[in-house]
């Protein structure tokens, strides 16, 4: 792989290029939950999730984390990812379209750890992470 960033010239403040996704769609949801395996009803069944309080179905929680996993593997090594771990902050309806950043915010020695966030277009944020991932290749 190429790293597009090299991570031993990180600084603090450095933004990852943006990963900019495809719209939610039905297809995209049905097809996560046949992957995944997490077949709960709420995210490819509309009159299951109006009887929850919700006008459509939504994004899986787990998708957004996977799309944080992919901005960061299209970056870096997969190998030299140390951590990852996120916190949902709120749905991602069908037809939203997800952007995933990342900022650094620490850079020691070996590791840099970095803030990410997957938003909309709307601003609403609906998955914040951290991942501290290694300056340099088998660190």
């Amino acid at each position: 792989m190429t790293e597009t960033l090299p991570p031993a010239d990180l600084q603090v403040g450095t933004t990852l290029p943006p990963l900019e996704l495809p719209p939610i769609s039905r297809t995209t949801l049905a097809l996560f939950a046949g992957a995944s395996g997490d077949h709960n009803p709420i995210h490819v069944d509309i009159d299951n999730a109006r009887s929850a309080g919700f006008d459509d179905v939504f994004a899986h929680g787990m998708l957004s984390m996977a799309y944080l996993g992919r901005l960061l593997t299209g970056w870096v090594a997969q190998d030299r990812i140390r951590s990852l771990s996120t916190r949902f902050a709120s749905i991602t309806p069908v037809g939203a379209r997800p952007t995933c950043t990342g900022t650094v915010v620490a850079v020691d020695d070996d590791t840099a750890t970095l803030d990410l966030a997957v938003t909309l277009a709307d601003g609403t944020t609906t998955l914040t992470g951290r991942a501290v991932i290694a300056l340099r290749a088998g660190h």
